[in-house]
């Protein structure tokens, strides 16, 4: 007879299930990098003073961290469409383990990719003159795993929701991924856009993570974009695995 496992156990379970792919394939997490380090080293040149101004810099670079998060987070859930294609998770839903800890252990393991590619965005643009604040940073990234964990999971419920029809997770996925980058500022500053625009950017909550990060990356820590940056990510966090969960316990 199997002995009962408390839901933190489960998760646990789960993370390292899902965590293991990632160790024993490092590069598919740098390869995931390659779209935002592509507009990082064409688009920075073209904003005013070019990718060696250290202010175009400390306002570029932590917009595409954040984008850097965002498509590795929203497109996710293809792993799990990968599962569902090949019948292992089936197997997984069948199991002792809670189906509330199939989503958060999942959703728990963005986190890693998160990290590692933030490091690997500093690695790159330090050189180029980019001055991080070290526990602006810490903070951000705190913030920014907060965010990748709702991400994720609204990533998983939609590759349920889904199941084989892969184009529907392509398709909503694309079509939601560069409006939110766009509506954010990552690419360029809104406040200079029509009313219309900074309406709608002010509805995005990525904007205002967005903005958090900026902040924090350049050591202004007192700053109150950071606590709308936090509450929007809590709550993209909270949505999020509402969604996921609620979605994983109707899964057949």
């Amino acid at each position: 007879m199997t002995a009962p496992t408390s839901p933190i156990t489960d998760t646990v379970t789960v993370f390292v299930r899902e965590l293991r792919p990632v160790l024993r394939d490092p590069f598919s997490v740098v390869f995931s990098l390659v779209q935002p380090l592509i507009f990082l080293a064409l688009f920075a040149p073209l904003l005013p003073g070019g990718l060696g101004e250290e202010s175009t810099l400390q306002w570029f670079v932590p917009g595409i961290v954040v984008m850097s998060c965002l498509f590795a987070t929203m497109s996710t859930g293809a792993n799990l469409l990968f599962e569902i294609q090949l019948g292992s998770h089936e197997r997984m839903l069948v199991s002792p383990l809670r189906r509330s800890a199939l989503i958060v252990g999942r959703a728990l393991k963005e986190i890693v990719p998160v990290l590692v590619q933030t490091a690997v965005i500093l690695v790159v643009t330090v050189p180029f003159g980019f001055r991080p604040s070290p526990l602006g940073a810490v903070c951000g990234l705190l913030i920014l795993s907060v965010f990748s964990i709702g991400v994720g999971c609204l990533s998983y419920a939609l590759a349920l929701v889904s199941k084989d029809r892969h184009w529907l997770f392509w398709g909503v996925q694309q079509t939601l991924l560069f409006p939110l980058v766009l509506l954010a500022g990552i690419m360029l500053p809104v406040e200079g856009g029509p009313g219309w625009l900074q309406t709608l950017s002010r509805f995005n909550p990525l904007t205002y993570v967005v903005d958090a990060q900026r902040a924090l990356f350049n050591g202004d820590l007192a700053a109150p974009v950071i606590a709308w940056g936090a509450l929007a990510a809590v709550a993209v966090a909270v949505v999020g695995l509402w969604v996921g969960i609620t979605t994983m316990r109707r899964a057949d």
